[in-house]
Formats: structure tokens, C-alpha cells, sequence
């Protein structure tokens, strides 16, 4: 239909008046623009007026033309002078001129002069481009440095310097020199340092992402929704994994004292310790393969199922004994073998080494292991335990437990903050804590509601994400400050940040790439029968294995950039003497660092490109 002239003539002013609103608002979205940046400008101080100064661009001249000059090569030189008389103050008889012989050679404008007056110092026959300092020499022979010069192209410069305010009735000199490089070039020290630490700042980054890697596989696993949010329980069955994990804390550790008790016969009797963990490292893999066969034709009895447990359990213990004694066995021999090797020292040192890193990280894994199982068999015996009770008796049966969940952790919170401050006053540490655990436990499990199932998995989700969040924010740099504090300045302290940092950072990574992959083959896996470790083991490792390795190249990339970082806050490695030449002023040897610094990272890019190219 058309339109009439009245309702076009209608429309036009509300067109105007939408036009005009849209003005407004652009004009209020530019001023409110305008004022942000301007406040930003105030807040960072963003100014020119430093940058125009003569003596601050002048210093800028001067770094760049020594970054442009790298200290990495030296020759053997030889000083060629130049050098006339000068009069200070002028004599009553000034002595007849005798012009220069040979080359180069220097003369005065004028010959003399009253103290602290400048004259004008001319040579000739230098070789072009020859750089050199002019200097006045008293009759003591010291120089004293005046002025710096360039030949020009002709080999002759002009110079003003400034005689002494000191007057002498002895003739003094003015002397010009300069360096004449001789010989074939060398390597500077500087450059040898630079060697040394960029090898190491390379070490430090394959260090720190293998045994951030280590960490990072496990925790992903946890940090993945899909794998976690069918773990289901009850709320009375998570409060028993929450009391039963300290009480497999403290097991754990014992199960490790007895471990590290039983392998100390390893000094008295090398051999013999060889074959036990042999032995038990071999019955241990045999057993593995029974509990966990790849494949299964029915699915198991209970009978069955409960060998299996108990046979990991028994494999666990004596793989722990094992392992123990392999790590003491290998830092015997390696301290063996450091006396013996000479010059290849440094292999025994290596064995030695791993061995404790080794018997570290077993002490750890027993402490968390056997907490993890003591809370699974825990969970489990809460989860089988409340069918059996009246539905009357279910819901006190889980706020009781949740009560109780929360007193326990009010203690141990209130235990860390009596170590940490150094409290004494127990209704502060024990009783305040425990009844605020008990009371917000209560509320949580009321709040949790009346039914059977509570997404225990999504629990440990979400405080694994949230360890990983807290760790990433904070940088390698803040935390090489506080490592340093505990193990010393150097780059152990790096290895230990760049690690905790790549534990973070792969650690989210690991679990999204978890979160992608296809569900089809974890279905097939688990309608066999299949625990939750042989699901991943046999569902989900096979899908992940190449992203983890193209990421973990990538985070090694990655670690060497931050090495330098790092060096600055005492994480060892190049960034640590770059730091030092810089702040010396010593901008020649800095230079140097910074061309390692480049050329190792575009190398590391391109290889990490071509490895991930070659995994994925």
C-alpha cells in the first residue's frame, strides 16, 4: 500500500529525532574515549619531553652503536701515539717550532696556554678511520684523558681539549693513541661465558618442561569434565574421602619410611640389592599385565575383580620397594662412577642425582597414593553402606558425616595456620576451627540436598582447575624469586619455577585437549567391564598422545624464552649475566647475550615446528 503524504510527513520527524539520538550517543561514546586515554596518558605518563633531551638521546647513540658491536671476537693489539709539547702557562720565551717527524704525528693550536684554558689538538697521517683518545701527560707520566677522536677519511682529526688548572714551569705533553688490532681473531671471554650460559639456558628449559610434563599428564586427567563428571557418590561418601585422605596422607608417609628402611642395605650389598629389585620390578609388571589385560572376552566376577585390586595393591607395594632400591642402587653406582670416569665425572654425577630425584618423587607418590586409595576404598564403603540404612536414617547419616568432613578440614587449616604464625592459644587452632568446619560442613551437606548422587567427580574438576588457574597466574619470574629463597640463586632455582609454571600451563591444556576427543571408543571400552584406569589407559592415552607431544615441544619453546626471563630474578641461565653486563653499563657484553638469545630461539622455533610437524 502507499504511503500518504501525512504519514510520510509523520515519520520525518521521529527520523530526525532517532538520527539525533544516534548522534548523541557517538558523540558521548567519542568523549568518553577521549577522556579514558586521556587519563591513561596521565596515569602512565606518557611524555616526549624526556625522549627530545640531548643527553638522553645521546646515551641512546651510544648503547646502540655498542649493541651493534657484540663482544665475541678479540685481536692482540698494538698502540701507535702521536704526541707534542705544551706549555702551561706560556714561557716568557717560547721555543722554536719544530715541525712533526713522521707519521702519524700531532701538533697544537696554540703551542700553549694559561691553566684551564682550551686549545684545539690537530693530527695527521693517522689511518682512516682510526679511533683514539687524546691525553695530557704531566711530568709524573699519568695520562689524563681529554677528548676521544675519529680520523677522517685523509687520516687527520681536530680535537678542543682543556689544559690543567695547575700551573708547571716544566715542559708537559699531549699525546694522542689508538689501538691497532694485530694477529687472528680469538673468541672473547665474554663469548665463552655466552656459550656456557645459553647451553644451560636451553638445559634448564628441557629440565623444567619434562618434569612439569610428568606432573601436568596425571592432573589433566582430573582437570577434564568429560572424564570426571560421571563420578558420582553420595554426599555422606565424599565426606569420608575428605577425612580418609589425610589418614592415607600419614599412612602413605610411613609406607614410605619403611620403603626407604629396607633399601639401606643397598651400600653393604650392591649385588644383592640388584637382583631383589629386578626381581620385584619384574613379578610387579607380571602382575600388571594380569590385573589389567588389554583386552577382556566377558566381563570379570566380583571375585575376580577384588584379586585384581588386591594384586595392584600388592604390586603397588612391592613396585614402591622396587623402585626404591633401584633409585639408592643408581646413586651408589653413580657415586662409583664419579671417581672413576676422570673428565666424565659428570655421568656419575647425573646417575647420583637422579637417583635422589628419584627416591624424591617415590616418597611423594607413595604419600599420595596411598591417600588416594584409602579415600577411593573409603568412598566406596560409604557408598555401599548407605542402601543398607533406613531412608529415615540417610539424611542425618550424610549431614553427620558432613559435620564431621568439615571439622577435620577446620583442623588441619587450623593446624597451618598455627605452624604459620606460630600460634599457641588451642581454642584459636583447634576448637574455633573445628566448630566453624563443622558448622559450614552442615551447611553444605543440607545445602547438597536428599539425594543419592552427588557429582564427586566435578568436585575434584573443579578444585583441580582452580589449583592449575592459581598457579598459572602467577608468572616464572615471581616464582624464581621464591624458589631462590629455598634452593639458592642458580639455575636449579629456574629449573623449579619454569616446572611449576609448565605443570600449569600443560596442565590446562592437556585436559582440554581431553575434553575433545571422541567418546565412542571410552563407551566400547567400559561396556566390557573395564575400570576407570584401563579406560584411559586403553580409550583415552591412544587419542591424546600426539597433541601432548606436539604441546610439550611447544612448551619447551616456550621455557627458553622464559629462561632469560627468569635470569634476572637469580634463575641462572643467559638471562642471569645479561643482567649483570646490563647493569654494569657494560652494553658491548650484553649485546652479545641478546644475539644468543635470538639466534637460539628462532632455532628452537624452527626445530619445535618441525618436530610437532613430524609427531602430530
Amino acid at each position: 500500500m502507499a504511503k500518504t503524504p501525512n504519514e510520510s510527513g509523520d515519520r520525518a520527524p521521529s527520523r530526525r529525532l532517532a538520527s539525533l539520538g544516534r548522534g548523541l550517543i557517538y558523540a558521548v561514546a567519542v568523549a568518553g574515549g577521549i577522556l579514558i586515554y586521556a587519563y591513561g596518558f596521565q596515569v602512565t605518563q606518557v611524555s616526549l619531553e624526556e625522549a627530545r633531551s640531548p643527553s638522553r638521546q645521546e646515551r641512546l647513540v651510544r648503547i646502540l652503536r655498542a649493541l651493534a658491536e657484540p663482544d665475541l671476537v678479540e685481536y692482540d693489539e698494538q698502540e701507535t701515539t702521536a704526541e707534542t709539547s705544551v706549555w702551561v702557562p706560556c714561557p716568557k720565551t717560547l721555543p722554536a717550532f719544530e715541525p712533526p717527524s713522521g707519521t702519524p704525528s700531532l701538533s697544537l693550536e696554540p703551542r700553549c696556554g694559561a691553566p684551564g684554558e682550551r686549545i684545539t689538538a690537530v693530527g695527521n697521517g693517522f689511518p682512516p678511520g682510526a679511533d683514539g683518545r687524546v691525553y695530557f701527560v704531566p711530568p709524573n707520566g699519568i695520562r689524563l684523558s681529554q677528548a676521544e677522536f675519529r680520523a677522517d677519511t685523509d687520516g687527520a682529526f681536530s680535537v678542543s681539549i682543556q689544559l690543567p688548572e695547575r700551573a708547571s714551569p716544566e715542559v708537559q705533553t699531549v699525546l694522542a693513541a689508538f689501538q691497532r688490532n694485530v694477529g687472528a681473531p680469538r673468541l672473547t671471554r665474554n663469548a665463552y661465558d655466552t656459550w656456557d650460559k645459553i647451553v644451560e639456558t636451553v638445559f634448564m628449559a628441557l629440565l623444567g618442561t619434562t618434569f612439569g610434563t610428568m606432573v601436568a599428564v596425571p592432573l589433566s586427567f582430573l582437570a577434564a569434565r568429560n572424564l570426571m563428571k560421571d563420578i558420582t557418590g553420595t554426599v555422606g561418601g565424599l565426606a569420608l574421602i575428605v577425612m580418609a585422605l589425610p589418614v592415607g596422607a600419614l599412612l602413605g608417609a610411613i609406607v614410605s619410611r619403611v620403603a626407604l628402611a629396607g633399601s639401606a642395605a643397598v651400600t653393604s650389598s650392591p649385588f644383592a640389592t640388584a637382583v631383589v629389585a629386578s626381581a620385584s620390578l619384574a613379578v610387579v609388571a607380571r602382575t600388571l599385565r594380569w590385573a589389567m589385560p588389554s583386552e577382556e572376552t566377558s566381563t570379570p566376577s566380583l571375585r575376580i575383580r577384588a584379586a585384581r585390586i588386591v594384586a595392584l595393591l600388592v604390586a603397588s607395594l612391592l613396585g614402591l620397594l622396587g623402585s626404591v632400591l633401584a633409585a639408592r642402587l643408581m646413586s651408589y653406582v653413580g657415586d662409583q662412577l664419579a671417581e672413576l670416569l676422570g673428565l666424565a665425572a659428570f655421568i656419575g654425577t647425573f646417575l647420583a642425582d637422579l637417583g635422589d630425584v628419584l627416591e624424591l618423587i617415590l616418597g611423594a607418590a607413595a604419600v599420595g597414593g596411598v591417600a588416594v586409595v584409602v579415600a577411593s576404598l573409603s568412598g566406596t564403603l560409604g557408598a555401599r553402606l548407605r542402601p543398607r540404612l533406613p531412608p529415615s536414617a540417610r539424611r542425618p547419616y550424610d549431614l553427620t558425616l558432613s559435620a564431621l568432613a568439615g571439622a577435620v578440614l577446620g583442623l588441619l587449616l587450623g593446624a597451618f595456620l598455627a605452624w604459620l604464625y606460630r600460634l599457641v592459644d588451642v581454642r584459636v587452632t583447634v576448637v574455633a576451627p573445628a566448630a566453624v568446619g563443622a558448622v559450614v560442613g552442615l551447611l553444605l551437606g543440607w545445602r547438597a540436598g536428599t539425594g543419592d548422587t552427588f557429582p564427586i567427580g566435578l568436585v575434584v574438576y573443579n578444585l583441580t582447575r582452580t589449583v592449575l588457574n592459581v598457579l598459572r597466574a602467577v608468572e616464572p619470574l615471581i616464582m624464581v624469586i621464591v624458589v631462590a629463597v629455598w634452593v639458592g640463586i642458580g639455575p636449579f632455582a629456574g629449573v623449579l619455577a619454569l616446572s611449576l609454571h609448565t605443570v600449569a600451563a600443560l596442565g590446562k591444556l592437556f585436559s582440554e585437549d581431553v575434553e575433545t576427543i571422541q567418546s565412542g571408543p571410552l563407551e566400547a571400552v567400559t561396556a566390557t567391564g573395564a575400570t576407570r584406569l584401563q579406560m584411559i589407559v586403553y580409550a583415552v592415552v591412544p587419542q591424546i598422545v600426539p597433541t601432548y607431544v606436539s604441546l610439550t615441544m611447544y612448551r619447551w619453546d616456550i621455557n627458553v624464552r622464559l629462561s632469560t626471563i627468569i635470569g634476572f630474578a637469580g634463575g641462572g641461565g643467559i638471562g642471569f649475566l645479561l643482567s649483570q653486563n646490563a647493569n654494569l653499563g657494560n652494553y658491548r657484553a650484553a649485546s652479545a647475550q641478546i644475539l644468543a638469545i635470538a639466534l637460539v630461539v628462532t632455532a628452537m622455533d624452527y626445530l619445535s615446528t618441525y618436530l610437532r610437524g613430524k609427531a602430530v
